[in-house]
Order: structure tokens, then sequence, then C-alpha cells
């Protein structure tokens, strides 16, 4: 369960788009070969893998910034590439994610790229391409520069070090510096030996075998290496540390406390990646003010879906929000909408394949016939919206003593019903608008209507969709409580 889920699902569907995140490290060049493994080489006791398609993906600090962009927010990279053909590939990966990036190009050191080669799923072979001496100065300084015109206008820094040269410790605490004074949160996964470069950080993100390798800690002894952690978090003058626990979960360590969240259940084909979208689940959080409680919990959401895929693979937003989908169909609250918020979870759900059924009217005390029309509805395919007009609308429609029950309640009404997935309110004096926009494979209306009276018909079926007319349940409709309750008062 979400802590806070309301602002979460609000951050997710609309205020990330606002948020910008910097991601300055090591950048990589993820390339893979994909292939089938059918005999032995008689060269060598080694199996051919025929080759069937290539790929090439960012990797590194690259990944970060690329799950950023793919959950709904804007990032921009900082990093140093090589003169080469791996270089130019990695910069048309980036533009192709819409990721910002400033990459220094060195002239004394190759752009960081692996190469895997899978048989099937299984991967074979790896190949490193890669130089890990520190930057000299000049390069240092073009990053500082770089960092120093974009800081600004960012709402959270992650320095991503892979320890290939890039975050020296002079650039690392410049960074920190920088950020302190801007008043935004540090981020950083660590692959340092120790940690002392990241010093005032707000938080540092190892895992249990880099946190291991720098408190000098067993990983099998788990109480004693988060109570080390916990020391760290005193001595680097962090505000906690955060530890991922593979399939545990993830640990928040504070000066005198500990807190450990659970990891989403799913089968794991390969945690290529796994970190780069937790840290970039975190820095958005944290940018956008929610708890690191509440952060890592949604987190471990964004990692359970990445673990789940072969390679590295930035999560994207659509599908962080159908993971919680079972969460928020439980609170009526989450099912009443706006338009633009709309739009955004009807992307999530097509991202999974399901079927978009649109109804609307006034829906003022609601009675029988509502519910059959909304379970008739509910058939036709698998999400159904449910757009009522405002009290306006309603009074323009029905008169000025109606509606007897606010826009508000109405919709918070149909939206606790299991049957709708969405509420959304509209003013005009027809939802044509919203079916323009949210573009449903379904329109359903009551008996009552034909397709020629039937407001977006026309519309609906030029790209593809249907309308469905449902039989209405004869003798019930608002009008008719209304009269009856006068009579018998």
């Amino acid at each position: 369960m979400i802590t806070d889920l309301h602002r979460v699902v609000q951050f997710i569907e609309g205020d990330w788009k606002n948020k910008r995140v910097l991601v300055v490290g090591d950048v990589m060049l993820d390339r893979y070969v994909w292939g089938d493994v059918e005999r032995i080489s008689p060269e060598a006791p080694v199996p051919i893998v025929r080759a069937g398609h290539k790929s090439s993906r960012a990797g590194g600090a690259a990944n970060v910034a690329a799950n950023i962009t793919g959950l709904g927010a804007g990032s921009t990279l900082i990093g140093v590439i090589g003169a080469d053909e791996d270089g130019e590939c990695l910069k048309s990966c980036l533009d192709s994610m819409g990721v910002i990036h400033k990459l220094v190009v060195s002239q004394k050191r190759p752009t960081t790229a692996k190469l895997r080669v899978f048989g099937g799923n299984q991967q074979m072979l790896r190949l490193d391409v890669e130089e890990v001496t520190e930057c000299d100065g000049e390069i240092e300084e073009q990053i500082l520069q770089h960092v120093k015109q974009v800081l600004p206008a960012m709402d959270a820094l992650v320095l991503s070090d892979y320890a290939k040269g890039v975050l020296s410790e002079k650039v690392c605490q410049s960074l920190i510096a920088s950020a302190y004074r801007a008043g935004i949160p540090v981020l950083v996964d660590p692959k340092q030996r120790s940690f002392e470069r990241y010093q005032g950080a707000t938080t540092i993100c190892p895992n249990l075998q880099e946190l291991s390798t720098a408190t000098g800690v067993s990983c099998k002894n788990i109480e004693q290496i988060l109570s080390a952690g916990q020391e760290l978090v005193a001595a680097l003058k962090l505000q906690y540390l955060t530890v991922t626990l593979s399939e545990k979960g993830i640990a928040i360590l504070r000066k005198d406390s500990k807190d450990s969240f659970p990891a989403m259940a799913r089968q794991v084909y390969d945690v290529s990646g796994a970190g780069d979208t937790v840290i970039a689940t975190l820095a958005l959080s944290l940018a956008s003010g929610l708890e690191i409680e509440t952060a890592a919990q949604l987190a471990n959401v964004a990692a359970g879906i990445v673990v789940s895929k072969v390679g590295t693979v930035p999560v994207e937003r659509d599908e962080l929000l159908a993971s919680l989908m079972p969460e928020i169909e439980l609170h009526a609250e989450e099912k009443v909408l706006s338009l633009d918020r709309l739009k955004t979870r009807v992307s999530a759900w097509r991202s999974q394949g399901e079927k978009i059924v649109f109804t609307n009217g006034c829906f003022d005390l609601l009675h029988i016939g509502h519910i059959r029309l909304l379970q008739d509805a509910r058939r036709e395919g698998d999400r159904l919206i449910v757009a009522i007009n405002s009290d306006k609308s309603v009074a323009e429609l029905k008169g000025p003593t109606r509606p007897i029950v606010g826009e508000q309640e109405r919709a918070y009404v149909l939206a606790a019903l299991s049957v709708i997935d969405a509420v959304v309110i509209f003013g005009e004096p027809t939802p044509l608008k919203l079916i323009e926009a949210l573009r449903p494979d379904v329109i359903v209306k009551g008996g009552d209507y034909t397709e020629e009276t039937i407001v977006g018909a026309r519309e609906v079926r030029s790209w593809g969709g249907r309308v469905k007319i449902v039989p209405t349940v004869p003798g019930f409709s608002t009008t008719k409580l209304i009269e009856k309750a006068t009579i018998e008062a």
C-alpha cells in the first residue's frame, strides 16, 4: 500500500511534467545482440549465437535520465563521451527519448560501452569498452560550467557514479555544495569503495553489496550492516541513507531509526538498470516534496516493473500508473479526475491494451435505471468513464430547481461504484469535447436514444469505435422520483 496515495497519483498524472532533474555522471551505451543458440562451435567449446537483431540503449547515468523522462518529467544529462561512433549513437538514443544532454567530448577516452550477447533470454557474453581513470582538469571544468548554467532551473540533482572517472571528489563536492545553496535535494548512486566524496548529499542510495564495501561489514549480517549504515548517516552529514535490498525492498536509515519497505512481488528476468529506476523515481518524488518513506514505496513499484524485462529498459509513466491501478480503484476520490489527468490515465489503460467505454448524463438522484445502464456499459469494454454535467449545465437542461445533488457529491457517489473507473465533470451543453479528447472505443447510451441523436456517435465511428444502445428500466427516472417525493411530502 502506498502512503499518501492521493498526492502520489496527482504528481504522476500532473505535477511531474513540470519537474526538472539534472543527472551528472558516467554515461554508457548498452548494445545488445539477440539471437538463438543451436550448436557448439567446432573451434572451441563455446555456443554459437546466430544473431537475429541488434539494439542500442542508454545506460548508466544516461539510463537514469531516460527513466526520469519516461516518468513524464524533464531531464538534463551531463557526462563525458569519446569522439567515436558509440558516442554519436548514445546521443541519438537520448534525442529519441527526449533527454536534454550536454555531453563533453573527450579525445583521450572512449565512450563507455557494453555489448551483451543473448541466446534467447540467456546472456551469453558481455564485452566492455571503457576507461576508468579520472577525467583531467579541463574535462572537469567543462562539466562544472555546464552544471552552473542549468542547475538554477532544476528541482533535484542525481549523481550517478559508476566509477568510470567523471565524478571525482572535486566534482562531487562542488555539485553538492551548489545544490545545497540552491535548496534542491541531491541523490547519489555510488560505486566508489568509500562514500567520503558524497559528504553533505541528501541521501546516498547503495545496494547491499555497495554498503558492505563501504562499511567493511559482511552482507550476511543484515542488521549489523544496516547499523553500520546508520553510522555513515551521521559521519557524512546525510539526511538519511536509502539502501536497496534486492528482493527484500528498500531500507531508509536515519541516525536514530531504521524503516524497511518490502519489494513488489514480480518474476525477475533481469536486474540491469533497476538501481537507475529506483534513484530516478526517488529523485522525482523528493523534487515533488514527497516524504522519503512514500518515495521508497513508489520506487519499489517502479523497480518491480523493470526487473520483469530483459535488458536496460527505463520505466514508463503509463506502466507505473497501471501497476498502481488495483490500489487506485479502492479509493473513490482517485477516480474523480480533471480532463488532463483523465487523458493521462486513459493513456495508461491503453498501454495495457484495454478498451475504453464512455457514457454521460446528469445522474442526479442515482436510481436503478442508472445502475443498469452503468453495468451494461461496463460489459462493453475494460474501463468505463462516466462524464457528468456540471451543476450549471444541469440547471440549463433541467431547470433552476435542479440538480438536487451537487456535482462533487454526484461524482463521488458514482466513483464509489466498482463498475466505474473514472468520473469527469463537464460544463458544456454536450460532452463532445471530452469525447474528441479521450477518443473512447465505445459510447453507451440508454434506449431512449437513437444513434442519430447520440452526441459523438459520428466521431467515435470515424476512428473505428462503435456505439451501443442498451435497454432502459421502465418507470424509473430522476424526475419521477422528485415528483413522488413532492407528492408524499
